[in-house]
């Protein structure tokens, strides 16, 4: 699959200020690529960049093919871009806003009504058609922000901080919304604090800290390389003393927790396990040898909370 954006060496400097430092980024075609990092990490830098509003110091990026330095109209064809903060104008209603910006992109007179009504079904603002913009609420305003990116069916969607400062219910709109523009093959590369949300629907994500990618790559992969130890929950019937005894004795075993010590029901144990996969399929096998009655056995994901504050220092410009 070819990579659809794609940057090499790509730094912006503001004076002394590092804000990206040698960024290096592919994303395929159909991807959902979530960004992540604390403020100031080099996220809306990267982003501004990729829209062509922002000139790089140095290094060199392509979306769909166009050069951002040299051929910035072809990138401006291709891509949707939502900003972190974003501008609607207030005494426009909701279709008038949307008809505006279509024939921004010359869309046809002609095809104009058909789209706007596409949109607003598919935002779920076919009710508010009518409404004028200022009557919206935040999450409203986001979902029609968010239709302003599709105007012109771009092959790219640049979302910069898509559901932030929305409430928990705005919130799964967007991310349902996400959802549905990825089952329709849009690329998307979007920005994000909510950290469980991005996990929930991208397929690949990059970690940002002070200007640095310091991790990157697809969603499952990365939960797996960047978690030194694994964490296996196994239940038993009755006490759990005997297990306990047991799992002293077994090598990779390097911790033992009970429900006295994290979240877990009394006939539980979670353990921290050094080994491969193949001792991991051992320890059970002598579990069950030993006649301890096992009622699960399982390891436990760890979610991209995890991997964030593993990865990351705290670190800011």
């Amino acid at each position: 699959m070819a990579a659809i954006i794609e940057t090499q060496g790509l730094t912006k400097e503001y004076g002394e200020l590092i804000a990206l430092n040698e960024l290096n980024l592919q994303i395929d075609e159909g991807a959902v690529f979530g960004f992540i990092g604390p403020n100031g990490a080099g996220k809306t830098t990267t982003m501004r960049i990729l829209t062509t509003l922002l000139k790089p110091t140095s290094g060199k990026a392509w979306v769909a093919g166009c050069s951002v330095s040299d051929d910035p109209r072809g990138v401006r064809r291709a891509i949707g871009y939502m900003p972190d903060f974003f501008g609607v104008y207030e005494d426009m209603k909701v279709w008038e806003y949307l008809d505006f910006f279509a024939a921004c992109y010359e869309v046809p007179t002609a095809a104009r009504s058909g789209m706007v009504d596409d949109l607003l079904t598919l935002v779920d603002l076919q009710h508010k058609k009518e409404a004028f913009v200022e009557t919206l609420s935040r999450g409203m305003k986001q979902r029609l922000c968010l239709a302003r990116t599709l105007t012109h069916d771009p092959q790219i969607l640049i979302l910069d901080e898509p559901a932030s400062g929305l409430d928990p219910r705005a919130r799964i709109e967007i991310r349902e919304l996400l959802r549905e523009l990825k089952n329709m093959g849009k690329t998307i590369f979007f920005s994000s604090h909510i950290l469980s949300e991005v996990a929930d629907i991208c397929t690949s994500i990059g970690i940002i800290e002070a200007g640095r990618l310091i991790a990157y790559g697809d969603m499952e992969e990365m939960k797996k390389q960047l978690r030194a130890h694994r964490l296996i929950q196994i239940q038993v019937l009755g006490e759990i003393t005997p297990l306990q005894e047991f799992l002293l004795s077994q090598p990779h075993v390097q911790s033992i927790a009970t429900g006295a010590d994290v979240d877990l029901p009394p006939n539980a144990v979670r353990i921290d396990f050094s080994g491969d996969d193949a001792a991991l399929s051992q320890l059970l096998a002598n579990i069950v040898g030993h006649r301890l009655p096992v009622l699960s056995f399982n390891e436990e994901t760890g979610d991209l909370e995890d991997v964030f504050l593993q990865v990351t220092q705290g670190i800011v410009h």
